[in-house]
């Protein structure tokens, strides 16, 4: 959810239940207001709350003028000093895929995994056990990469493409109609698209190259991983992830008004498929 408009979006996304305290708020409003100024930032963006058993994990995203260019991401312990986090890449997320269950809410706390690698000693070659040290912090920057690609979302028209490549905000959206809002088919990946590439030629010719250049909710697997409901008498529209515990977008339907956030313990929900 887009920093400058952070109070009223905390307040659409309440009805999961996970809301910040007023002190939070106040801090974070100010915090994350010298960020964008200090980082250069074009828009910066509250990505939600890791929880810890010590201590929570406050998320923030800065985004450049294109708009799917690699996040920046920052966290925090007490939403007024943020730390840079390091860009993630697959060797993190193979390494910490061995680590489960709670954060701890502590950046220099290590995991201990232990793991069988080979040994060649002359001709002889064996298998011995070898204790692997994981930082929390390491995690964390996975974890938040997994939920980006998973479950980060935007309506449709949100964004658009131009001729040149760059992805901008689309300064005439004006929200989605009522009808439209309801649909999964609406609501694209926050990300560079994946699934668009294995399009054929003729599922292409009906998408409009300006909008439609994200993979869209509607074939994202398994199939009913998205819980979507309309709230305040059909004035929000909420969409909750079930295979990401925790993720809330709202979009006011016929208002600019959209955004996401995660609270939750930064656990995928490995079980759903046997849930459906």
């Amino acid at each position: 959810m887009d920093a400058e408009s952070l109070l009223l979006s905390l307040e659409l996304a309440s009805g999961s239940g996970q809301g910040l305290s007023p002190d939070r708020r106040a801090s974070l409003l100010t915090s994350l207001t010298l960020v964008k100024r200090d980082y250069r930032y074009n828009r910066v963006l509250f990505w939600g709350r890791i929880l810890g058993v010590v201590a929570d994990y406050y998320i923030a995203q800065g985004l450049s003028e294109n708009q799917l260019a690699p996040r920046k991401t920052l966290y925090s312990l007490n939403c007024v000093e943020w730390s840079l986090l390091p860009p993630a890449t697959e060797e993190m997320a193979a390494q910490t895929a061995v680590v489960k269950g709670r954060f701890m809410g502590d950046p220099s706390h290590e995991y201990e995994h232990t793991e069988l690698q080979r040994v060649n000693e002359g001709d002889k070659a064996f298998e011995e056990e070898v204790v692997v040290q994981i930082k929390e912090e390491t995690r964390l920057v996975s974890v938040i990469d997994q939920i980006d690609k998973a479950v980060a979302i935007i309506p449709r028209g949100a964004l658009f493409k131009t001729p040149f490549g760059p992805i901008h905000i689309n300064r005439t959206f004006e929200g989605l109609p009522l009808s439209e809002a309801k649909k999964l088919s609406s609501y694209f990946h926050f990300r560079e698209p994946v699934e668009l590439r294995n399009k054929t030629l003729l599922e292409k010719a009906s998408l409009d190259p300006s909008l439609d250049f994200m993979d869209s909710l509607e074939h994202d697997i398994p199939k009913g991983s998205w819980s979507v409901q309309m709230e305040r008498g059909n004035a929000l529209v909420v969409l909750r992830s079930l295979l990401w515990p925790g993720l809330t977008f709202y979009h006011t339907p016929n208002t600019k008004s959209y955004g996401y956030v995660y609270v939750g313990t930064g656990e995928k929900n490995i079980d759903l498929p046997f849930m459906l």
